[in-house]
């Protein structure tokens, strides 16, 4: 056992360990580590989930939301409201990712990841209590632009899990925030207007009365509160090194770390630009982000419309479940499916399958309206449980090959670079697809793709462009070596 001990000690030693560093402390964890690493799994999927839980959690009321602000004129307009207030969050996320990321490199993960979930804490809360239109569109772009710890995240994931558990890690990332934009709806579904579905609980002269969206604000914001104070347990990865050497006396062990620096930090960054193994990545990222984001605002807002619009005329609380079930579907999947798919096929060759897939899918959802009763919730949930996997399957194979593409040094960077234009195209979403929806809604008798037929149209669209770039010489995958 000594042995093994003093040979991981050997080991770490020709990789430059220094003792006041955490980043190398991470590495000697890593180094003794035997077994699934639990502990951490957990605190990545905690992290993440807080972070997402908010981001799509308004979409099943905030048709309802915009109606009582009383500032759409139109009905057929509070689909664009509703889109300008899901735009604010990516707006603001879009501005700040890059210096997020650039934080992350210099001054740590944890720091990021504690002012990201406070962010969640105060500014959720907020909305939750806006009393008009903009109010609620400041509030969501201030907690957009404060909380930038997805990008931060990626990279702490791909440092704090040995090299056989990186792919499980990234995955675990996508899982997480999958599972958060699904149960995020799901508590704004049950959970707003309590006033109305729970009259002997909530008083409509209570706080929850006179603000019917602020419960599943509040609930979400408690569960970040302990995220929050949990992060500050956290172990930091980055590796932050001084003039100390390493605390080993021998010449032997000075000349390897001398070598082992001189050859390592004199490297200039890579310009992250020139780096089109990342570029390709990130742009593909970008469209499948803006393709899901829409697809998000657009579904919700399809199912809470009138029938006369070609919606379903569901509840707040009808969409919540639809989307619990959507996400008990995709836990089961990530956890159970998607690893044995993505171990053989590997994770491009199943994006691709799963861009194919979504498409005659999406096509249907038009078609789906024109059902009732029991055979409508069946095909619904049905489908809504496939979309949501099909997207999860394209993203954690985006994820790995984004962190594969850099080394440590630029891993914060590459991923606020990442987050910012997928922010932007995320910003695009909502505003989009709002407005799309609005117009649809206006040529309900147009000869060619009426009503909604043209929304899911242009959706598929967007996700045929994203699965004719996952192919060459578009996409360049660098392997880690």
């Amino acid at each position: 056992m000594e042995g093994g001990e003093e040979g991981i000690k050997e080991t770490l030693l020709n990789k430059r360990y220094y003792e006041n560093c955490p980043g190398c402390k991470v590495d000697l964890h890593k180094a003794g580590q035997r077994g699934l690493p639990i502990k951490e799994l957990f605190t990545v999927w905690v992290v993440v989930l807080g972070t997402a839980l908010p981001i799509s959690s308004l979409f099943p009321f905030l048709y309802f939301m915009i109606r009582d602000f009383h500032i759409a004129k139109r009905e057929e307009d509070i689909g664009s409201y509703a889109g300008y207030v899901g735009s604010a969050y990516m707006l603001g996320r879009a501005l700040t990712s890059v210096f997020w990321g650039i934080v992350a490199d210099r001054y740590g993960r944890k720091p990021v990841i504690i002012i990201g979930t406070f962010t969640v804490v105060v500014f959720n809360t907020l909305f939750g209590l806006s009393i008009n239109f903009w109010m609620a569109v400041i509030t969501r772009f201030l907690l957009g632009s404060l909380n930038g710890l997805l990008g931060p995240i990626k990279a702490y994931a791909a440092e704090i899990f040995r090299e056989e558990y990186q792919a499980l890690g990234m995955s675990t990332i996508s899982t997480a925030w999958g599972i958060g934009l699904i149960i995020g709806p799901a508590l704004g579904g049950f959970l707003a207007q309590p006033a109305e579905k729970y009259p002997a609980t909530f008083s409509k002269d209570s706080v929850f009365g006179r603000f019917p969206y602020f419960l599943p604000c509040l609930c979400i914001s408690l569960f970040s509160l302990v995220v929050a104070i949990g992060s500050f347990w956290l172990p930091e990865t980055l590796h932050i090194h001084d003039s100390e050497m390493p605390p080993q006396d021998s010449y032997k062990a000075l000349e390897a770390a001398s070598d082992t620096k001189e050859g390592n930090e004199s490297i200039p960054k890579e310009n992250l630009f020139k780096n089109w193994a990342l570029m390709s990545s990130i742009i593909l990222y970008c469209i499948f982000a803006l393709h899901d984001m829409a697809y998000s605002e657009i579904f919700s807002l399809w199912a809470v419309s009138p029938r006369k619009f070609g919606g379903l005329n569901y509840s707040t609380a009808d969409v919540g479940e639809v989307l619990s079930f959507s996400g008990f579907g995709l836990l089961v999947f990530q956890l159970f499916l998607y690893p044995l798919v993505a171990k053989y096929f590997g994770p491009i060759i199943t994006a691709r399958v799963a861009g194919v897939l979504s498409i005659p899918l999406l096509a249907s959802y038009p078609y789906i309206a024109m059902l009732s009763g029991i055979t409508l919730s069946v095909v619904i949930n049905f489908a809504s449980m496939m979309k949501n996997a099909l997207s999860i399957s394209i993203i954690t194979g985006l994820f790995i090959l984004q962190n594969n593409a850099v080394d440590q040094r630029q891993r914060g960077a590459a991923n606020g670079l990442a987050m910012t234009g997928m922010s932007f195209f995320k910003a695009l979403g909502p505003a989009g697809g709002g407005a799309l929806f609005s117009w649809a809604q206006k040529r309900l008798d147009a000869s060619f793709l009426p009503g909604n037929q043209v929304v899911f149209f242009v959706l598929n669209v967007i996700e045929a462009i994203g699965l004719l770039l996952t192919f060459k010489p578009f996409l360049v995958v660098r392997q880690n070596t």
